[in-house]
């Protein structure tokens, strides 16, 4: 199985409420059900007040590479994504468990 991470910053001056961050957050909401390569999928806000950390996470897995690339060129994961690159950076980490 592969854990595939994703940590998101919004943006400078971009707060939670802004439309978009609405949107994206819950376009991910509903990947879980509509990608079949998805083994786990959890996503949420960040409930700590720390300098490093991060805003936003996602944590899912699959069964191998195969399944990751499937998932990561699945059209549903394609249009989650696109809109977090106007309000957010992000940083991911993929690993074998």
């Amino acid at each position: 199985m592969i854990r595939h991470l994703v940590l998101f910053k919004l943006n400078e001056g971009v707060e939670r409420d802004d439309p978009r961050v609405v949107e994206g957050v819950a376009a991910f909401g509903t990947l879980g059900d509509q990608i079949p390569e998805l083994r786990f999928w959890e996503c949420g806000w960040n409930v700590t007040d720390r300098p490093i950390a991060y805003d936003f996470a996602i944590t899912s897995a699959v069964d191998d590479a195969a399944a990751l690339k499937r998932y990561l060129e699945h059209p549903a994961h394609v249009a989650g994504v696109k809109p977090w690159a106007e309000f957010a950076t992000w940083v991911i980490a993929d690993y074998e468990f």
